[in-house]
């Protein structure tokens, strides 16, 4: 649940924390069963300098139960990805901060930074369970603070989103001696080799359950395949995500038939780069924060089938004539993730390309130079 504290225009001048710590009152009187609370400054904070830190560990030691505060207006730095490194940092020093490392089953794991788009980290822990896995959290998607804390106990992290929270799985590694693992659940070719990886860190048994999960699901991909894959195959794409979908998404672009012809991001590291690099074909493109204008001038000289990119871009290049679909949030569909999302996936890919409004269409400006045309030939 959320809550904002009204910033008002004295808050600015004379300070907020007063209202701070009466919004903080006011959370633990309406929702006493809360198991912790973080603050999270907006930009005006940055800019005035209000001590949410101070505030913080005033009223956790009133509360007696985790305040953690968040200083990170505006994601910081340059793009997202400090925002995420600073969210990290705050989970290890307020939430793990003093947890030993617990005796839990041998076979808990955990889904760390997988955001729950359109359910995709239930359809995830479906998998991991039906192979024999005791998933004991998944955060930050539909996650707890009492999950948070039992991570110690797990035999192994599953990381999804690498460039968010990679941080924390590396603090874990080092602290509580938990090896991570990066895993793909798009498309049928990921998932098999993804459940094969994680099991290899297990017994046989774990090993066996993969195997029959994988099998249990192979007709339904084949019914998908069946379906979707003569109207899809050749088709080109070009992505333009944040996060992790830029690589992650290619394997199931690819097991409909599709190419994908370009990707990028829009706040990846190096190491980022250095695993795209590897599921991409032979003369692709692969940019980075691209400007609008870049993007487009891309899109004209390559001529894809498909855009899978963001809000910001969607209208632009429907309004082009190009097929798109908003891979940010599923375009409110999904889950993508596992099996079942695969067959989502592949559903709303067809219905995005093989639309036939995009035939009824003409782009605005290209509209506007027919018409410019037919009037000159006119006269």
């Amino acid at each position: 649940m959320n809550f904002t504290s009204d910033f008002q225009e004295k808050d600015i001048v004379f300070g907020g924390d007063k209202k701070l710590a009466k919004l903080i009152e006011e959370v633990e009187t309406l929702f006493p069963l809360n198991k912790g609370i973080s603050v999270q400054s907006e930009c005006p904070i940055g800019l005035i300098g209000d001590d949410i830190e101070a505030v913080s560990k005033k009223a956790a030691k009133e509360l007696d139960k985790p305040v953690v505060p968040v200083r990170c207006e505006g994601f910081r730095g340059v793009s997202q990805s400090l925002g995420h490194h600073i969210a990290n940092d705050a989970i290890r020093d307020h939430m793990l901060e003093g947890v030993e490392k617990q005796e839990g089953g041998s076979y808990d794991v955990s889904v760390i930074g997988d955001y729950n788009i359109g359910g995709d980290a239930w359809s995830s822990r479906i998998l991991l369970e039906e192979m024999g896995l005791n998933v004991v959290a998944q955060w930050s998607g539909d996650g707890t603070v009492e999950e948070m804390k039992s991570c110690p106990q797990v035999k192994l992290n599953l990381l999804h989103c690498y460039r968010s929270m990679n941080y924390i799985s590396r603090f874990m590694e080092e602290k509580y001696g938990i090896p991570w693992l990066e895993y793909n659940f798009f498309g049928p070719t990921k998932i098999a080799e993804s459940l094969r990886a994680i099991a290899a860190h297990f017994d046989d048994t774990i090993k066996e359950g993969a195997e029959k999960v994988i099998a249990k699901y192979q007709p339904l991909m084949q019914a998908v395949l069946d379906k979707y894959k003569p109207r899809l195959d050749g088709k080109k794409v070009m992505l333009y995500v944040g996060g992790l979908r830029p690589r992650h998404v290619i394997g199931a672009y690819e097991d409909l038939g599709m190419e994908v012809v370009g990707t990028g991001y829009e706040f990846a590291h190096n190491d980022d780069y250095d695993r795209t690099v590897k599921e991409m074909g032979n003369a692709t493109l692969i940019y980075d924060d691209v400007t609008g204008y870049e993007f487009e001038e891309f899109v004209n000289k390559i001529k894809p089938d498909l855009i899978g990119s963001g809000i910001k871009e969607k209208y632009i290049f429907q309004k082009m004539g190009i097929p798109f679909r908003q891979m940010h949030s599923w375009d409110y569909s999904g889950p993508y993730h596992g099996y079942d999302g695969f067959a989502i996936f592949a559903r709303d890919m067809d219905m995005a390309i093989n639309s036939p409004t995009w035939s009824k269409m003409t782009a605005p400006w290209l509209a506007a130079a027919d018409a410019s045309a037919a009037k000159a030939v006119n006269e």
